[in-house]
């Protein structure tokens, strides 16, 4: 069994809702102690303005993510070829999948380089070639998707500080890409720290233009060390960083994540 079956395996033992996060900022692990309402209890309690951010694992939650992509990229004036746009298009990844009740309000998924190659491949092989070569392991995130109405900067940072936890505290990798529509661009570069390393080209999966930016994982690793868990820095630095979960938090849902891919 693969290293992304055993953890797909393991995955199912638990309950599949990787964090639990409140608006107005309020954070907690589900099944573990943490801040506000639920503080020091191991009790699940239903809140109006409480968001989950679960593993779409099985075909309900694949479905559910591919349903909100279609539907959204449909909105955005994206009409590609709508095979490709499932979750089992790219066997090597992960779909991230954040409700609100039981509506899906953001999707993500988390392609990883174990030798199939990347969706990003078929536009920018060159430019990820050069991220190789220097012993870059590379991921990508695609079918990135918001509800737009409900989107905030903690619900933002949630998202993509679990995708950092995946990409580097639990499988080591140094390089992050992603495709996104040029006028996209400006927002991963100033909230995230992602460069422009490739230029405009059509991309034919949603028939429109995209440009290949990229992180470095040290680069992300420094912001998290930095400003991660201080809201009260977010009036000095302006990025995603400072509502990334602080470093207690993460480390507890990077344990359970790792005990459970070790099951």
């Amino acid at each position: 069994m693969g290293v992304m079956d055993r953890f797909r395996a393991a995955s199912r033992t638990w309950a599949n809702t990787i964090v639990t996060f409140e608006s107005p900022p309020r954070m907690r692990e589900v099944g573990g102690q943490g801040k506000g309402d639920a503080q020091g209890t191991t009790k699940q309690v239903t809140r109006e303005d409480q968001f989950k951010i679960r593993l779409a694992h099985n075909d309900e939650r694949s479905r559910d993510a591919k349903f909100f992509v279609e539907k959204r990229y449909g909105e955005a004036g994206y009409h590609g070829e709508r095979g490709q746009q499932t979750h089992n298009s790219c066997p090597d990844s992960i779909t991230l999948a954040t409700y609100h009740g039981d509506h899906v309000i953001g999707t993500m998924t988390l392609g990883f380089d174990v030798g199939n190659g990347l969706m990003a491949d078929a536009l920018y092989k060159a430019e990820i070639d050069v991220l190789r070569a220097r012993g870059g392991s590379v991921a990508e995130i695609t079918k990135f998707a918001l509800d737009t109405k409900m989107t905030s900067k903690r619900f933002l940072a949630s998202m993509f500080n679990v995708a950092y936890i995946y990409c580097r505290k639990i499988w080591q990798y140094t390089d992050l890409i992603i495709e996104v529509n040029p006028s996209h661009a400006p927002f991963y570069k100033r909230m995230l720290g992602f460069t422009e390393i490739a230029g405009e080209r059509m991309c034919p999966r949603v028939n429109a233009p995209a440009v290949l930016l990229w992180v470095h994982a040290d680069d992300i690793d420094k912001k998290v060390a930095e400003v991660a868990g201080h809201h009260e820095l977010a009036k000095q630095d302006r990025t995603l960083y400072p509502y990334f979960f602080d470093a207690q938090e993460e480390a507890r849902i990077t344990d359970r994540l790792l005990r459970a891919e070790a099951r």
